[in-house]
């Protein structure tokens, strides 16, 4: 019997559907219980929502493509990496999210990562679909060449899938302005048109002002949200970020901008202990440091004079923890540090990186915890921003596109709090969830069995 025609629907069936059609993908799964465990009881209650179909389709992508990718590296030799894109839900528009260049990319991860982007999405208020993509081919230690080389053939046959008013892919983990560009470059050779095929883009041609900075900015304008709520500010809070990519830099930057004091970044080989905190001369040099020079974090500590250890930052007291990496960088045994160090707020900047079992830590301690889904959606927020400028062939001003994003985050925050209002305060993954879910089950109801 079809999973959402039961009489009893619960998590565990949905999951037993999923499962048993892709036993292999723990990170999917693991997005998709955690979806469930909010709408399900609101479906339960609200009849419109017992649709025929609407959660088997919820859960399986409207298509998933994967292809090869050959290329030829710097000393002749012939190389094959798997490309990936997942369409995942284009009730809402054409489908849009980010591509990732890393060894840990598979289907499964694809397939969470544009599961997530569903809601988050939905959650912007912009008329987005929700897609994935990217490729187990690693960029750290290739050449320029190579990875211009590498992207051209990419496109190569990613270039069927995707076009400005069906999907329109952006950046993400291994993918910059650099990888955006070589992309874009080979879509127009390949089909002798300028569009907003991705975003993400240089300035020089179609890119939005504050793109880069969008994820991290967003980051702390939902999190200033969550503290305003309890009657706080960022005003002398210490934060401790993971990662030193775009969003761990730019949620860096805006936190000192906010009256913070940042103590710690971090990369694969470990993190920074900056008591006194980074300041703005410290942190252009690791913007130096990190996206032209493609150093590592330990010489920031080296150059300033502090402290730098392997492992993960979480060891550190701090008010504010930004997980800004990776999915499940943060414990159970890592939530249990953060509490017992008396953080107030978890807010992530990177997609599921908190464990299931970190999550309920932080619930049980009544913890304020941002899931990314709403938290990080300054970076889709601002793509499509982008998106309507180069349908406009106009290009907006720093400080316009500013506005739009501080209000959106806003705007996320209060349907959170509709929707996640409990009597011990927000519950920001049922608000997010339930938020999220209500605009996209309308679309996909009203448009059919599709």
């Amino acid at each position: 019997m079809p999973v959402n025609e039961l009489d009893n629907l619960t998590v565990e069936s949905v999951l037993e559907l999923v499962k048993s059609r892709d036993p292999d993908q723990p990170e999917f799964h693991q997005a998709v219980r955690e979806v469930m465990g909010s709408i399900i009881p609101y479906i339960q209650n609200h009849d419109k929502y017992k649709h025929p179909g609407l959660i088997e389709r919820l859960v399986e992508p409207e298509r998933s493509v994967i292809f090869r990718v050959p290329w030829e590296d710097d000393n002749g030799n012939y190389r094959v990496n798997r490309g990936f894109r997942v369409q995942f839900n284009s009730a809402l528009g054409p489908y849009k999210g980010g591509l990732r260049f890393s060894p840990t990319v598979n289907l499964g991860v694809v397939k969470f990562l544009a599961f997530e982007q569903i809601f988050k999405n939905s959650l912007t208020g912009l008329p987005l679909g929700a897609g994935k993509g990217g490729s187990d081919f690693d960029p750290k230690e290739r050449s320029e060449n190579e990875i211009m080389r590498f992207c051209q053939s990419f496109m190569n046959e990613l270039y069927r899938f995707v076009s400005k008013d069906t999907d329109v892919p952006a950046g993400d983990i291994g993918v910059g302005e650099r990888e955006v560009g070589y992309l874009f470059g080979q879509y127009k050779r390949l089909t002798a048109q300028f569009t907003g095929v991705l975003t993400g883009k240089g300035l020089a041609y179609g890119g939005s002002k504050l793109r880069t900075q969008a994820t991290g900015y967003g980051l702390l304008y939902f999190v200033e949200e969550m503290l305003n709520e309890k009657n706080e500010s960022l005003e002398n809070k210490s934060v401790v970020i993971s990662g030193s990519g775009n969003v761990a830099l730019f949620a860096c930057d805006k936190a000192i901008d906010l009256g913070a004091r940042v103590i710690a970044l971090s990369d694969s080989g470990g993190f920074i202990h900056d008591p006194e905190g980074i300041n703005a001369e410290k942190l252009e040099y690791l913007k130096e440091l990190k996206n032209v020079r493609r150093g590592r974090i330990h010489e920031y500590a080296e150059k300033f004079g502090v402290d730098f250890n392997e492992g993960k930052p979480w060891v550190l007291d701090c008010n504010i923890a930004l997980p800004c990496a990776t999915e499940n960088e943060i414990s159970k045994d890592d939530a249990e540090t953060l509490i017992h160090n008396d953080v107030q707020c978890i807010a992530e900047g990177a997609n599921m990186p908190c464990t299931d079992e970190a999550i309920t830590a932080f619930y049980r301690s009544g913890t304020l915890y941002g899931p990314g889904k709403a938290s990080n959606a300054g970076g889709v927020a601002v793509s499509g921003l982008e998106m309507t400028q180069n349908a406009k062939r106009y290009s907006w001003s720093f400080e316009d596109v500013d506005d739009h994003l501080i209000n959106i985050m806003k705007t996320i925050h209060d349907k959170c709090r509709e929707y996640g209002d409990e009597n011990t305060g927000i519950d920001y993954i049922k608000g997010a969830n339930i938020a999220g879910f209500i605009k996209v089950a309308d679309a996909m109801i009203a448009q059919g069995n599709v």
